[in-house]
């Protein structure tokens, strides 16, 4: 349904978008997922037609948006801050857009009914904007956009705005409803559990470009680059050298971890991969089992209800993080051993060295 090829954007000599293509298909909700000042919601502007691109081109349904004007796309937008009407009711901010778009009044009533039934705010229907809790506006914000039947959906940061514990309880019912609409939809977030919750594919973005795209499992267990690992959930990373070693190699880590390279695709050089802080295994005592192991001390213990975050000093000087069930891990300052199972190895992108090729 969208198809976005190769689109640039600067902003005097700030290059904010470079080289962006993605696809997305009718039904299908794709997360942009990046940090602060990546270039996500520029992407999302350029899409909605309210910047314009350098270069590029983007197609709904194999038809270009080159020239047209934002209310000349059928495209659906809801804004970061919802942007309702205060001075409208719920049911008159939704029917805005049909009746912009000539809709027969009949037409329009029905259209309102349904998207206000559909976001479960039908009861509503009467009310202020400015009465409303923040999820009760988000979903009102999100029947106004459904209710022209957009071809393409554009969510941006749907659910900063509401609370830590209300961002939860929303992702799932959010998902169920985007997914009746059968709409393509773009949801723009920083946050890594709002795209994996949401999601059927994720495009993770970094600097102006597209780091890595993939199912929400394939980013998380497979990633690409450093980057990805730690802005993804959590990853302790690991850098050094793969030797040769008789027909196979051992990696020399940078911390003092050795051990023979088990994964496919190796050759001699420079090798980074990473360990997610939940598949660290720590030992108190000298451990009978084979595999990777470093030593370090617990440095911080930081409680997280069900589990609890472990800060461990290499030797090095360098920390890494592991997971532990509350109450069972090592006391603060327990001398312990790191373990890992190769299996748990996610090899990243291998670092350019100096005379390397471009």
């Amino acid at each position: 349904m969208l198809t976005v090829s190769s689109l640039c954007k600067s902003f005097g000599p700030q290059i904010v978008v470079q080289d962006v293509s993605m696809q997305v298909s009718k039904g299908e909700i794709v997360a942009l997922l990046g940090p602060s000042g990546c270039g996500k919601t520029t992407t999302l502007r350029m899409i909605a037609g309210f910047v314009q691109p350098d270069r590029g081109r983007i197609d709904v349904d194999g038809r270009p948006l080159a020239g047209k004007r934002p209310y000349e796309r059928n495209v659906g937008i809801v804004f970061q801050d919802y942007a309702l009407f205060p001075h409208m009711t719920v049911e008159r901010n939704v029917a805005y857009g049909p009746v912009r778009r000539g809709l027969k009044r009949s037409a329009v009533a029905e259209r309102v009914r349904r998207y206000l039934e559909l976001v479960r705010m039908a009861d509503y229907h009467d009310r202020s904007p400015l009465s409303l809790s923040g999820g009760q506006q988000q979903r009102v914000a999100l029947a106004r956009a459904l209710a022209t039947e957009p071809e393409v959906l554009l969510l941006d940061e749907p659910l900063s705005a509401l609370d830590a514990k209300l961002r939860v309880e929303i992702r799932g019912e959010l998902r169920e409803i985007l997914l009746a609409a059968g709409c393509a939809t773009i949801v723009v977030t920083h946050d890594q559990d709002e795209a994996m919750s949401l999601a059927d594919r994720i495009y993770v973005m970094n600097a102006g470009r597209i780091a890595q795209s993939g199912t929400p499992e394939d980013v998380y267990r497979r990633p690409a680059d450093a980057f990805v690992a730690s802005f993804v959930g959590r990853s302790n990373l690991f850098r050094g050298l793969l030797k040769p070693e008789g027909k196979a190699y051992r990696f020399e880590g940078e911390d003092g971890c050795s051990f023979a390279w088990q994964l496919p695709c190796a050759r001699p050089g420079a090798v980074c991969f990473a360990v997610r802080p939940e598949r660290l295994r720590l030992e108190t005592v000298e451990p009978a089992s084979a595999g990777p192991e470093l030593s370090g001390t617990v440095v911080r213990r930081l409680y997280l209800g069900q589990d609890e975050e472990l800060t461990i000093a290499l030797a090095s000087g360098r920390c890494v993080s592991a997971i532990a069930r509350a109450g069972t891990g090592p006391a603060l300052r327990a001398r312990v051993t790191l373990r890992f199972d190769p299996v748990d190895i996610m090899p990243l992108a291998r670092d350019k060295q100096e005379g390397d090729a471009p």
